[in-house]
């Protein structure tokens, strides 16, 4: 059985969706008649409803490359259910996150062999002050953008947003993309952090299981800190242009796509309506809001205290939210509600 060439959501446009809504309503849609309409002519008013009658043939080959739709032998457009294609979608996620946590490993592997040994591709920063020197030092020269995992402070765990090379890195137009380890944004500490450097500009993203706290400036440098011997201070591998960088990046590339974005809305922000459960093509504030807190890591205790509602509301809207969207996880939630752009 062939599966979609993407995921669905991935260049899942309006029209495509509209498309596909009017085909479960019981339209009928030629595929044929599609092509035909796209010559349609007469005068401008014509023309732009031409223009309307030829956008079918791009949906239908973007519902059938999806899996969405099947062409009949006769030209009928036939609507499919989406959980195929999701399930396929799904399964092929959880194999590249396997295969990103694989990764981790070997790459954690490297650093164990390479710790001490003097390796021209890397050296070992051992004192802390080495560390916040080196991690200033590759902020203020990078040139587009740092990439990251966060998982919290070692050396100062009460640190809450971002630190002041961040904050003129942003200014010169420095761009900072991290994934932020969804336990860590459990804790007051890691979600006040969220908030505070999405508001300054960051753009991130959540994900469980995040391997180490990690920074790449532009492709040249990698820091990766660990707690250091017997849990006192820190040290860390600094990584110079090298197969084991070009490892990292696309380490720090698969997490990136797994991971779920944090809009504006995640960083705080005034709820909008009190009714979440009600989800229309575009969500309500509150739904919104319900979403990115959900996305931030927030729990649910959290999410009714923000919401202000009980904890059995939250657990409610959230399992509405999955069927609309065709989700058996809240991971698969926040995905889908990022692909649409409600996030």
């Amino acid at each position: 059985m062939s599966r979609p060439a993407r995921p669905p959501g991935g260049g899942l446009t309006p029209e495509t969706e509209a498309l596909y809504r009017e085909l479960l309503a019981g339209a009928v849609v030629n595929a044929a008649d599609a092509d035909a309409d796209a010559d349609a002519d007469a005068d401008a008013d014509a023309d732009a409803d031409a223009a309307a009658d030829a956008a079918p043939e791009e949906c239908v080959r973007r519902l059938v490359e999806l899996g969405l739709v099947r062409v009949e032998a006769d030209g009928r457009v036939r609507p499919l259910s989406p959980r195929l294609a999701l399930e396929s979608w799904a399964a092929e996620r959880e194999l590249e996150a396997l295969r990103a946590r694989e990764s981790a490993d070997r790459l954690a592997g490297l650093f164990a062999e390479r710790t001490g040994s003097g390796a021209r591709f890397a050296e070992v920063l051992d004192t802390a002050e080495d560390v916040v020197r080196t991690f200033g030092a590759m902020q203020d020269g990078a040139r587009h953008h740092i990439r990251g995992f966060e998982r919290g402070s070692i050396l100062k765990p009460d640190d809450i947003g971002p630190n002041e090379w961040q904050v003129a890195g942003m200014r010169r137009g420095v761009r900072y993309h991290i994934v932020y380890e969804s336990e860590y944004l459990q804790t007051e500490v890691g979600l006040r952090s969220l908030r505070s450097s999405v508001r300054a500009g960051e753009v991130a993203r959540v994900f469980p299981g995040v391997p180490m706290k990690l920074a790449i400036a532009d492709a040249d440098r990698a820091l990766i800190s660990v707690p250091g011997r017997e849990g006192n201070g820190v040290m860390a591998l600094l990584v110079h242009p090298s197969m084991l960088l070009d490892a990292i990046i696309e380490l720090f590339e698969a997490f990136w796509r797994l991971a779920v974005p944090v809009g504006a809305a995640g960083a705080g922000g005034a709820s909008g309506g009190r009714d979440a459960g009600t989800v229309a093509s575009e969500p309500t504030p509150e739904t919104q809001r319900l979403l990115a807190l959900l996305s931030a890591g927030s729990t649910d205790e959290a999410i009714a205290r923000d919401l202000k509602v009980s904890e059995r509301t939250v657990h409610r809207r959230i399992s509405r939210l999955q069927e609309l969207l065709g989700a058996r996880t809240r991971f698969q939630l926040g995905v889908q509600a990022a692909r649409r752009g409600w996030l």
